[in-house]
């Protein structure tokens, strides 16, 4: 947890201060593109202390009237950098077809120059935040990712300036840049809605999860079973398990095995489980696809 903080303040730092580089650089060479590549640094900014907020909060501990802590807050957090990219890449949408209409002159040397400074951010900010399994941290490793390779596309559109004094190439490089920016984000936004609403996490089929624990000996039938992310890097479930057996240490027994069942093969690490004699509903519940 303190090595996620760590690396997502470095990177704060970094993106914040190279964000006012860029918009500098924007302006004074003219291009569209570099300033578009701002703005996602400063949507980086911003993801990252959402996540950073994320983060703090999220460790919070349960109360009487927030029984579950704050974990959804990543959740809610990883939807706004969503909806927040989508509204970015639309603005640079429209502001590369005012362009195309009428082109602006660009000054390919200082715009190469910055780029290459943000190629070498955005790289040691993406190492910072790879591998983090926190859906939070990973939305802003996706926008620390965007805005990598439109640095790379920037880079290539300024010496392509430079050398040939067209200017075309950098509305068309921002207007793909929006599209691409709108692309991905729908990744998160789905990924974010998917656990507010309480779907089974992907990778998961709620009817090889009830087969698995029939397996359990002891075990008669398996219903009410609901398996959902609490948040990213948590996955809870809950279920009736009907038995024959009587004795409540063997009945221990069986929630032990059914739990550890679930935790190594599902990666399930929060269960509850309800014993009763008679089965009081269906066999478990289908997903619809």
């Amino acid at each position: 947890m303190k090595d996620k903080e760590r690396a997502l303040k470095y990177a704060i730092f970094l993106t914040l201060l190279f964000f006012f580089v860029e918009v500098a650089g924007g302006l004074i060479s003219g291009s569209l593109s570099l300033l578009g590549d701002a703005l996602h640094m400063l949507r980086d900014v911003v993801s990252l202390l959402i996540s950073f907020a994320a983060v703090k909060v999220s460790r919070k501990l349960p109360t009487p009237t927030r029984t579950f802590g704050y974990h959804r807050v990543e959740i809610l957090a990883a939807l706004l950098n969503g909806l927040m990219l989508v509204g970015i890449s639309i603005w640079i949408f429209y502001e590369a077809l005012e362009r195309i209409r009428s082109p602006k002159n660009v000054i390919g040397s200082v715009m190469l120059w910055v780029a290459l400074s943000g190629l070498v951010v955005n790289i040691i900010a993406a190492l910072m935040l790879h591998g983090s399994r926190d859906l939070n941290v990973k939305s802003a490793f996706l926008h620390v990712l965007t805005d990598t390779l439109s640095s790379v596309a920037v880079i290539i559109a300024a010496i392509f300036i430079w050398i040939t004094g067209k200017t075309i190439i950098d509305p068309i490089l921002a207007f793909l840049i929006s599209l691409f920016i709108l692309v991905s984000s729908f990744g998160i936004i789905k990924e974010a809605l998917r656990i507010l609403l309480e779907f089974s996490p992907r990778g998961i089929d709620s009817r090889k999860v009830a087969g698995e624990i029939l397996q359990v000996n002891g075990v008669e039938g398996v219903h009410h079973l609901h398996i959902w992310n609490l948040c990213s890097n948590i996955i809870a479930a809950e279920a009736h398990i009907l038995t024959r057996e009587k004795d409540w240490r063997k009945i221990e027994e069986i929630k032990r095995k059914i739990k550890a069942l679930l935790r190594e093969k599902f990666k399930i690490s929060h269960t509850t489980l309800e014993f009763e004699w008679e089965e009081c509903g269906e066999n478990f519940c289908e997903e619809e696809e």
